[in-house]
């Protein structure tokens, strides 16, 4: 059986209903093969540990190899990467998870064995202190090799993160909530294709896959268990990014945050991670090193953040003169420029690269 073919039966497999990444795995263990469950029969399906009567039926029955088929074919089209629970360049540390996906998808130039993984998340509401500990900590990286940084690109610390790694040259993957068809928020689409070149997406989800709070809290166990340790920068009494730590935590992972004032919203978070002992206080790398007894290993150049003699092009312009004014959200860009929102976007985050313009909470900027 050629690759491709195989390749249907592995997602087939993740698309039955009720099925689940444990039953699965117990289910190619027992049978001895992932084709093999669709050829057996009903009642020697019956025999799996975990496997009833009712979900026998189910994969006895099942019409999933067609859609397994399509999807298949949207893999060719766009040249992703697929990675099965068995093949060697499974991610090695998601491997341990008991629930890590049967099959993931990923987009850009990906590596998801690194030697060092990190996650960095937050609240969608960051503020000036949770921009400036992303920034600090991920320019500290600059001057290591081996690092990966690993978020969610959502709003807020994920994007800003990402964006971080982006101006200084750190490989980042975003893990999706959804399927490589689309990409939400779509407002992150320029951000996202820039990080295809060193690092890129990564989801579980098959095309097609509607938009779904509960697939980006599941996306999270992804977030986790690829990395060595998550780190908290911001977050509120509830969230998301406390969701990611509590499942790193069940992970046996190292979980860090970084500390607020007790008056502060989005820092009441990571205080009761620090609190409860869930969480190590941290506030820079060199602690994040220290905890981790990573030795660190210098042998890259330090970038400079502003490039001099800068030539801009006339939409540049345009809007670093609009800058020159004052702070201004980027819909107010987008009426005295003239131009459209993913256009300013996309001219946005290339004067970051510059060192010429600083995005602020709320989709905010200001030139540096």
């Amino acid at each position: 059986m050629n690759k491709i073919n195989i390749l249907q039966y592995q997602i087939a497999l993740s698309l039955i209903p009720g099925i689940g990444c444990v039953n699965a795995k117990n289910l190619i263990a027992y049978i001895g093969s992932v084709e093999g469950i669709f050829q057996e029969k009903e009642n020697n399906l019956k025999k799996v540990p975990g496997i009833g009567v009712i979900t026998a039926k189910k994969i006895a029955q099942s019409d999933v190899l067609s859609r397994a088929e399509e999807e298949v074919k949207f893999i060719e089209k766009y040249q992703l990467q697929t990675y099965f629970y068995l093949d060697e360049d499974y991610p090695y540390r998601l491997k341990r998870c008991a629930d890590a996906p049967l099959l993931l998808y990923s987009k850009g130039n990906v590596n998801l064995n690194k030697r060092q993984m990190v996650a960095v998340v937050g609240t969608r509401n960051a503020t000036t202190y949770g921009q400036e500990c992303c920034d600090s900590l991920i320019n500290a990286m600059a001057e290591r090799s081996g690092y990966c940084v690993v978020s969610g690109l959502a709003y807020g610390i994920d994007v800003i993160t990402h964006k971080a790694c982006l101006k200084y040259e750190i490989p980042t993957i975003g893990v999706l909530g959804h399927g490589l068809d689309r990409l939400y928020p779509s407002l992150h689409k320029s951000t996202a294709q820039k990080m295809l070149e060193d690092g890129g997406l990564l989801t579980d989800f098959i095309s097609e896959t509607k938009i779904d709070r509960q697939n980006f809290l599941r996306r999270n166990r992804i977030i986790a268990g690829l990395c060595d340790a998550t780190i908290v920068v911001e977050s509120a009494e509830k969230g998301g990014a406390l969701v990611t730590a509590d499942i790193a935590d069940s992970y046996n992972r190292d979980v860090f945050a970084f500390p607020g004032r007790a008056s502060d919203t989005y820092s009441r978070g990571c205080n009761q991670l620090i609190k409860q002992n869930k969480a190590t206080l941290i506030e820079n790398l060199q602690d994040l090193e220290y905890f981790m007894s990573w030795q660190p290993e210098v042998d890259k150049p330090r970038k400079i953040q502003r490039q001099l003699f800068v030539e801009l092009s006339h939409e540049e312009e345009l809007i670093t003169d609009e800058l020159k004014e004052g702070e201004l959200f980027i819909d107010q860009l987008c009426q005295q420029c003239q131009l459209p929102m993913g256009k300013v976007s996309s001219i946005l985050l290339d004067l970051e690269f510059k060192g010429m313009v600083m995005s602020l909470p709320g989709k905010m900027y200001k030139l540096c």
